[in-house]
């Protein structure tokens, strides 16, 4: 049975350390190679995007944008429908391969089996 990691991230360059957390965790297990749905919500939903994973810098960290052009090759990233809105990010201003979806669709995954959730 193949198992899928989520990782919700919930802070952006508010939370930088946080946020490269999600980052970083959702990518190595990309690179371990498992199914990985990378959830981006509050802040982190301006790295859906064009140029604002190249805006951030943590130091001793991935640079943001390699992290999640990984994820998008390879993984799934999703930006929250509520979050996506409260900002006026529509699915005309986010990166390819990024969807927008809401919590209806982030429980299925969830709930599917052999999903676990991490949420930074």
């Amino acid at each position: 049975m193949a198992r899928t990691l989520i990782v919700k991230a919930t802070a952006g360059a508010d939370a930088p350390e946080r946020c490269a957390q999600a980052f970083t965790v959702a990518a190595t297990a990309v690179a371990a190679g498992a199914e990985v749905s990378l959830w981006l919500t509050g802040e982190s939903t301006w790295f859906a995007v064009p140029g604002r994973a190249e805006e951030f810098e943590l130091p001793h960290s991935a640079p943001l944008a390699e992290l999640l052009h990984v994820l998008l090759s390879s993984g799934q990233v999703t930006a929250c429908t509520q979050c996506a809105a409260r900002r006026g990010i529509t699915e005309a201003d986010v990166l390819p391969g990024v969807r927008i979806a809401g919590a209806a669709a982030f429980v299925e995954e969830a709930l599917a089996d052999g999903a676990q959730a991490l949420v930074y």
